[in-house]
């Protein structure tokens, strides 16, 4: 694609990444075929394609954001499917990325729109305040046929009908390994996890230390910034990574750290993308550093001694975006579960998004509707016993529209070499 940013725009590091990214486009439009929002809505301007023309001219213009390419960049999930499927290596996500905080810093939004983007980045990356929000959309949740907006609506929804309790395993502690010690390992123990799911990072420290890990929940981390980084926040966004940065870093110069395991993918994607965010900090050494011990818990999971087993039980494996096309980890969780003993089925066209995708169920509840009922409709065609997941966003939609069991890929292998069973499973 042939771009016209002046060399005054070029010393813009931001706008220099933008252009190599627009020059790599060909046109060839493969990533329409797989962009969950082209296949809903049929629009080109909802499709991969159709945003970067509209970002690129925004750009080059040096103008501000309008309304027309604000609603369809906010349509886009950021599954990044587009990226698997493009044959010239576009990098959408950090192309997209910047269009995001370029929004944010141009365009005013109207009221509604502020209030719930505030509202949402100041609640769920803090666990506390997130569980109080929930307790309370749990009492609100009659109200919601009242609501006129359906984004409200659909916050209240996503309550579920009963809360973990916080778990202490979430605090910053070190827990010893199981026999001789393989490896040291920091978890990031994520946040909305924290408030909807304890049991996933129970398990996950269950079975690195019985598979000889030392795990370490590093003092002073925190969210990864995910949620603030898609909403184009950029200054909340890299003071929550910067805080994970500085933790993890403590570590690595203490007792050292063979690897920093992550069991949510959407956070994996971001934590391994620190290196690029920070690329022009004061904190791009120790950035780098930490987004290369990043690992994705299946991907450590794959270097340790898991045992055989004979489960026997029919799993379909949903395969979260942020995992297979944010990461490129398509095999390892199937594998896993495999080798472990259970029967591992996927449905039709599992590259395409289930509509969690961070916020995005909350802001485009409609849209994030039809993927999740195309999600669950072949999930379901599988005739599975369980479904299994890598991501708590993933697990909270799909688990929405199903009566199936939905349980993180760790909770099923933790219970194969001699966990529990997970809760979900035992109904209680």
């Amino acid at each position: 694609m042939q771009t016209h940013f002046s060399e005054e725009q070029l010393k813009d590091p931001a706008l220099h990444r933008a252009n190599e990214i627009l020059r790599s486009c060909v046109h060839c439009g493969f990533c329409t075929a797989t962009c969950p929002t082209y296949q809903v809505l049929g629009d080109e301007l909802d499709s991969p394609r159709g945003r970067i023309y509209m970002i690129k001219d925004m750009l080059e213009a040096g103008r501000p954001a309008d309304t027309k390419t604000v609603e369809h960049v906010d349509r886009c999930l950021s599954c990044l499917a587009c990226m698997t499927t493009c044959p010239s290596g576009v990098h959408y996500m950090h192309l997209v990325d910047h269009a995001r905080a370029h929004i944010e810093a141009t365009y005013k939004r109207p009221l509604m729109d502020r209030l719930l983007r505030w509202t949402l980045a100041r609640i769920i990356p803090f666990p506390q305040r997130f569980r109080a929000a929930l307790r309370l959309a749990r009492f609100a949740r009659p109200l919601r046929r009242f609501m006129p907006d359906p984004r409200l609506k659909a916050m209240l929804e996503m309550a579920p009908p009963k809360l973990p309790r916080p778990s202490k395993n979430d605090l910053a502690q070190v827990f010893p390994a199981k026999g001789a010690r393989k490896k040291r390992v920091a978890l990031l123990t994520g946040c909305a996890q924290k408030a909807l799911d304890t049991n996933i990072n129970d398990a996950t420290i269950r079975l690195l230390t019985r598979l000889g890990c030392e795990v370490v929940i590093a003092r002073g981390m925190g969210c990864c910034g995910a949620l603030t980084h898609h909403m184009g926040k950029v200054d909340e966004s890299h003071a929550q990574a910067a805080a994970n940065i500085n933790a993890w870093t403590r570590e690595l110069r203490g007792d050292g750290l063979d690897v920093i395991a992550i069991n949510t993918s959407g956070c994996g994607t971001t934590v391994k993308d620190y290196g690029f965010m920070f690329r022009n900090d004061p904190l791009a050494e120790d950035a780098a550093k930490v987004s290369e011990l990043a690992m994705d818990i299946s991907e450590l999971l794959m270097t340790l001694e898991l045992p055989e087993g004979q489960m026997g039980q029919r799993v379909a494996y949903h395969a979260a975006c942020s995992l297979q096309h944010g990461q490129q980890i398509k095999t390892h969780p199937k594998t896993l579960l495999k080798r472990v003993g259970f029967e591992v089925v996927e449905p039709t066209d599992a590259h395409l998004c289930c509509g969690s995708a961070g916020t995005y169920n909350l802001m485009q509840p409609e849209i994030s509707a039809e993927l999740k009922r195309r999600k669950v409709v072949t999930l379901e065609a599988k005739t599975p016993e369980i479904i299994a997941a890598g991501n708590i966003g993933c697990m909270m939609q799909i688990g929405s529209g199903t009566d199936l069991p939905i349980v993180h890929t760790v909770e099923l292998i933790d219970w194969a070499t001699g966990g529990p069973q997970p809760q979900k499973l035992r109904g209680d």
